[in-house]
Parts: structure tokens; C-alpha cells; sequence
């Protein structure tokens, strides 16, 4: 293990790569609640998701829904190679029960060149260890439901919290089309359904939206509404 941990060490952490205009592939590799979850909520919205998993009962189950599916072993890099996983911007390895194959899958797609990666943690000390290794994402599923990490996997959103009354609340970048205007006159509750309610310019903190606040490009800004008009609100940024 020590041997392990130090190769672990060595590895250089890579900036993840900005999601590709028009590409929306992503290989979801583990098919339990977290990334059926996260993989169901992905494919709702437009992606192309490829699921997969060891066991062909999961893959059976949720084939249906997803665009492509696979019964296959990722710690066996050969395999992602013959699934085009490494053509893929984005990766999620959703198992965690077993950390060794945890582990090693998300080495694989490191070295596979996937740019952005997402994994699951069943502890801290997993996570740590993924971290160490150069994972992009690491998410604790007990802060990080399947379906809002797949609302940060599309990258239109920098945050997603969505409540009981299908009501979500959303950080994403100000959308070229409401810019230049004050809140007021932009229309955007009356065309979109959304009250902006914070807005962070760069390098300043976080401030209060009012009907005079106009918003400029690059703003990062806080959005509420219901689910359905924050999600098309954002697609737009």
C-alpha cells in the first residue's frame, strides 16, 4: 500500500478541460442508485450517456432509458479503449462499495486522457485518495445526489439545490441575452419564469439583485424558480 500511495503521489492533478460546445457524451460506469440516478437525470436532459456496469441484470434494467449501454469490466483499460470511453469530454465512475475498482477506473480514464472526470467517494478517506490521484470531481453522495451532479456535469451550472416542491435554486453564468439591461426592463421573470437574486461580479462579493442591477457578461449569478425554467434559463448561458 505504501509503494501504491506514493505512485498515487507522483501523478500531476490536470485542470478539467471546458466542456466542448455540442458535446454532450458521457460514460456513466456503475449503475447502482447513485449513478442510475445521476445517468436517468443526464439522459433527461438531452445528453448522449453511455451506462455501464458488471452486472448484466443492472445493465437490463436500465437499458431502456439510457442512450447505450454495456455489461463490462473498466478496471480492464483494454475494455474502455473498445467502448470509445477515451473519445468521450466526460467520465462518472459511480461504484464505491469496491474502492479497489473505484481505484483503478478512474486511473484508467486518467490515463485514458478523458478530460473531465467524476467520481464517487464512499468516505473521506476514498475521496482523498481519488483527489491524490488526479480526479477532477470527487463527490460524497451523501451531500451529492445522482440527480444534481448531474446538473454540474452538463457545465451550464455552477450550483444546483433543488427543494420538495419541484422549486430549485441554481449559480450559473449571466446568459449573453439578458446582459445590458436593467433586471427590470430584461424581461427575464416574465419571459423565463426566474427571479435573479444574487449576482457576484468578478472580484467583488456577492450582492443583492434589485429591479436597477444590470447584469454583464462573466457576472455569476443566483437564479430561483421552478426546476423546468432554471434548467432552460441556464441551457442558455
Amino acid at each position: 500500500m505504501g509503494d501504491y500511495l506514493h505512485h498515487l503521489r507522483r501523478r500531476r492533478r490536470k485542470r478539467p478541460a471546458e466542456p466542448e460546445t455540442g458535446d454532450q457524451r458521457v460514460a456513466v460506469i456503475g449503475l447502482g442508485r447513485f449513478g442510475s440516478s445521476l445517468a436517468h437525470e443526464l439522459t433527461r436532459r438531452g445528453w448522449d450517456v453511455l451506462g455501464i456496469d458488471t452486472d448484466a441484470r443492472l445493465v437490463q434494467k436500465h437499458s431502456d432509458v439510457l442512450t447505450h449501454s454495456a455489461v463490462a469490466d473498466c478496471t480492464d483499460p483494454e475494455v474502455l479503449e473498445q467502448l470509445g470511453v477515451h473519445e468521450f469530454t466526460s467520465a462518472v465512475v459511480g461504484i464505491g462499495t469496491d474502492m479497489e475498482a473505484s481505484i483503478l477506473i478512474a486511473a484508467n480514464l486518467l490515463d485514458a486522457g478523458v478530460p473531465n472526470i467524476w467520481a464517487k467517494a464512499v468516505s473521506r478517506q476514498h475521496g482523498q485518495i481519488l483527489e491524490r490521484l488526479g480526479v477532477h470531481h470527487v463527490v460524497l453522495p451523501e451531500h451529492e445526489m445522482g440527480e444534481r451532479v448531474a446538473h454540474l456535469v452538463t457545465g451550464r451550472m455552477l450550483d444546483f439545490i433543488q427543494f420538495d416542491d419541484d422549486y430549485a435554486l441554481v449559480k450559473t453564468v449571466a446568459p449573453d441575452i439578458a446582459t445590458g439591461v436593467p433586471l427590470g426592463e430584461s424581461q427575464v421573470r416574465s419571459r423565463w419564469g426566474v427571479t435573479v437574486v444574487g449576482i457576484k461580479r468578478p472580484g467583488q462579493d456577492f450582492t443583492y439583485a434589485t429591479a436597477e442591477t444590470v447584469m454583464e457578461r462573466g457576472d455569476v449569478i443566483v437564479v430561483t424558480g421552478k426546476t423546468h425554467a432554471v434548467e432552460a434559463f441556464a441551457e442558455l448561458s
